[in-house]
């Protein structure tokens, strides 16, 4: 093969490999808002293949690839690798046309340019990381020679900077989910009598489920809620969904009086009306449970806002559901919830979880599935591991939130 007239230069190929590990996509599930901008490419500019890509050390991963049957192609076999390097020597004018590659000498010896299946036109465009290097291209391929006129090259161009931003965004969204997971409360312990574990597993970076769990004395207090929606949306509505539950409880344990039982019923109540207005802008709801753990009696007082997902597996295997009953928050202004009571005796586990779940055991509402998954497992860890193992094995559509508690046998 001659020599490849473009070149990395060795000073920045190191930096640049950096930016391709910086924005998280190397080696991920394929992605519909990728796929959505190589099968447009095909039909706005009448190509029959188009593909979105990384440039890593010796190989060329496609994220989105339409047309040609690729997962990664050796990095010196590929006409990207020039689309790259001329960026950095033209960063004017950073896309690469190429009417017929098989005529070209630059790329005639290429594998899979030119023959009776191979490439003869190419457009590239450069896709850049979080600080200006280029990490992988956005191309569009013929298996006949074209040329482009003004307005093809001016949408070609379009589509580029739509890949462009949504390369950026998965940076964005990669900072998302590390802050979101360290908002996350953390393992809680020095309960007397009781253990807890939990798992919180988004379908995508960042999800529209959360749990939270904090002591108040003698009470622990639980909320698990499910945000309408997914991905970043939900996780900010979630974010303040969140604050607000326990903005509501701490406030009205002020003037709880000594020895009642918290009213999980009113920090409902008092969190939807601190989230009308958010609601009522963004058009979304959020189903909620709410628990309030009695450590020195094992009694729970609970509201189920719109959720229905909690039980109690007894002792002795049996598994129980609470009972559910009350809107969503935000889904009408002036709501009130009630709350309602169960016991956790020794040996006992509460477990609240997000529908996430139920659709891993493919039933979208019948809770019996759910209570036989939940049945074999006497102790919060082997639940959460069992969730873990499932997700693991079957990625979620959904997000995936469990928490579990359980009254220790004396």
């Amino acid at each position: 093969m001659t020599a490849h007239p473009w070149t990395i230069p060795e000073d920045v190929e190191a930096e640049r490999l950096h930016e391709v590990e910086r924005t998280g996509l190397l080696d991920t599930p394929a992605e519909e808002r990728f796929d959505k901008i190589t099968r447009m490419a095909r039909r706005v500019l009448g190509v029959p293949a188009a593909s979105l890509s990384l440039m890593d050390t010796d190989r060329q991963w496609f994220k989105s690839v339409q047309g040609i049957d690729l997962d990664e192609v050796p990095r010196e076999k590929t006409v990207c690798r020039t689309t790259i390097a001329r960026s950095y020597r033209r960063p004017d004018a950073p896309a690469l046309i190429v009417p017929d590659a098989a005529a070209d000498p630059e790329f005639s010896e290429i594998p899979g340019v030119g023959g009776p299946d191979g490439i003869r036109f190419y457009a590239g465009y450069p896709l850049y990381g979080p600080s200006g290097h280029p990490v992988g291209t956005f191309c569009i391929y013929d298996f006949e020679p074209r040329h482009f006129d003004a307005d093809q090259v001016e949408a070609f161009v379009e589509m580029a900077e739509w890949a462009q931003r949504e390369v950026e965004r998965s940076d964005e969204i990669d900072r998302a989910a590390r802050i979101q997971e360290q908002l996350l409360p953390r393992p809680i312990s020095g309960l007397p009598g009781f253990e807890v574990a939990t798992v919180c597993l988004p379908a995508y970076m960042v999800g529209g489920d959360f749990f939270d769990h904090y002591r108040v004395n003698d009470t622990l207090m639980i909320a698990v809620a499910d945000v309408m929606g997914k991905g970043l949306g939900a996780a900010i509505v979630a974010s303040a969904v969140r604050a607000s539950v326990r903005g509501a409880s701490r406030f009205l344990d002020r003037y709880r009086p000594a020895g009642s039982a918290v009213d999980t019923g009113e920090v409902a109540t008092l969190a939807a009306e601190h989230l009308t207005q958010d609601f009522e802008h963004t058009g979304t709801y959020v189903t909620a449970l709410l628990a309030a753990v009695d450590l020195p009696t094992g009694v729970v007082t609970y509201t189920d806002a719109g959720h229905g997902l909690a039980m109690i597996r007894r002792a002795d295997g049996r598994v129980e559901s609470l009972a559910g009953g009350g809107l969503p928050i935000g889904i009408l202004p002036d709501t009130t919830w009630d709350s309602a009571q169960a016991r956790l005796d020794p040996g006992d586990l509460l477990v609240i979880c997000s529908d996430g779940l139920l659709d891993l055991l493919d039933q979208a509402s019948a809770r019996a599935p759910l209570r036989e998954f939940i049945a074999p497992h006497a102790c919060p860890s082997s639940l959460v591991e069992a969730v873990r193992s499932l997700v693991s094995g079957q990625p979620p559509l959904d997000d995936v939130t469990v928490v579990a508690v359980r009254r220790e046998t004396r």
